[in-house]
């Protein structure tokens, strides 16, 4: 059942796809299937497609124009399109920081079932990944799958860099050093846990 539901979730990531790609709607997949584009582990089954906040509403009347069905949930930082049961979120915001050009400019492009589309880079995935963690959401066990299956992929400086205002980033990582995933990169010298 399982399998099923991923294959009914690829052929829904397809139809949006094709529908921005159409509509000239600039857009990055996420998420856990940008890990799985990258040949990586997810436990996760959604679709997170990111886009600029700028291009919500023509890709919002592009993709009921392809038979989606439009929501505006209260959360300011996405909106969703509904395919049957299946739920797709179309995020502008992640983790409080804009999608902008440069997002899409570190993007790598990836097949997913035949279809070419933009993919977030493999350190960005892990940066969202780590500024979702606060006080009131840190499950380590959504992002040890990322980490270990994309580990060559990411640079692990930048991760560092980008997420060194967050003590619970910064936790996750020195977990990963002590796992032996990855060295831990945030001390002066580079290496090796605080």
């Amino acid at each position: 059942m399982v399998e099923r539901r991923a294959e009914t979730l690829v052929h829904t990531l397809k139809k949006v796809a094709a529908a921005l790609k159409q509509g000239e709607i600039p857009f990055a997949l996420g998420g856990s299937f940008a890990v799985w584009a990258h040949g990586g582990h997810s436990s996760e089954h959604d679709v997170d497609f990111l886009i600029r906040e700028v291009d919500v509403d023509r890709a919002l009347e592009a993709l009921v124009a392809a038979g989606f069905i439009a929501e505006r949930p209260p959360e300011d930082w996405l909106v969703k399109v509904v395919d049957d049961d299946r739920v797709v979120d179309l995020i502008h915001r992640p983790v409080e920081t804009p999608v902008t050009d440069t997002t899409f400019a570190e993007t790598i492009v990836r097949p997913i079932d035949s279809i070419h589309m933009p993919v977030l880079s493999a350190t960005q995935l892990m940066v969202h990944k780590l500024l979702s963690f606060s006080q009131h959401y840190c499950d380590f066990t959504r992002g040890l799958p990322l980490a270990r299956s994309l580990r060559e992929q990411i640079d692990w400086e930048r991760v560092c860099r980008d997420t060194r205002h967050s003590p619970y980033a910064e936790a996750f990582l020195v977990l990963l050093d002590r796992l032996e995933v990855v060295a831990y990169a945030g001390t002066p010298e580079g290496k090796g846990t605080p």
